[in-house]
């Protein structure tokens, strides 16, 4: 009996506020792809963080902040981290407010190094919610992110 109670405890029913569904999801799945990505060294705030430079090449801070939907304070703190370990680099606009930052050679270097193990943790979620899912919940963060912002 007491086990039965604890698996229903156990069993993820959908909360009454969006927020804290979507924060529960994220801090989950954030774990499914931290594990994997443990051994390079990284976590997948970083990596995502060099996955956008990657797609964009040079970008102002204020775009990729839009860009992630991060605050200048959470992105100033891992661009820092990410300079600190030399792959990324940030040199000054047309206005000495105004810096751009890009992925340095090392930075590309080690995004191609975690690859694999992203896409490991990305080939789980799609094997776990199936390709038809992967595509819908795609979709549907995209907007939740467009109406929220």
């Amino acid at each position: 009996m007491a086990e039965a109670l604890k698996q229903d405890r156990l069993t993820l029913s959908a909360l009454p506020c969006a927020c804290a569904n979507l924060r529960r999801a994220a801090r989950a799945v954030t774990r499914l792809y931290n594990r994997e990505l443990l051994s390079d060294g990284i976590e997948i705030t970083q990596f995502t963080l060099m996955m956008a430079l990657k797609q964009v090449g040079e970008i102002s801070q204020g775009e990729l902040g839009e860009i992630l939907a991060l605050d200048s304070t959470s992105l100033t703190r891992m661009l820092k981290l990410l300079k600190g370990h030399g792959w990324v680099q940030a040199k000054e606009g047309d206005d000495r407010r105004f810096r751009l930052f890009r992925l340095t050679k090392a930075g590309r270097e080690k995004f191609q190094q975690c690859v694999p193990r992203w896409k490991h943790a990305q080939g789980q979620l799609r094997a776990a919610l199936g390709e038809k899912t992967m595509g819908e919940l795609g979709a549907a963060l995209a907007e939740v992110t467009r109406v929220s912002v």
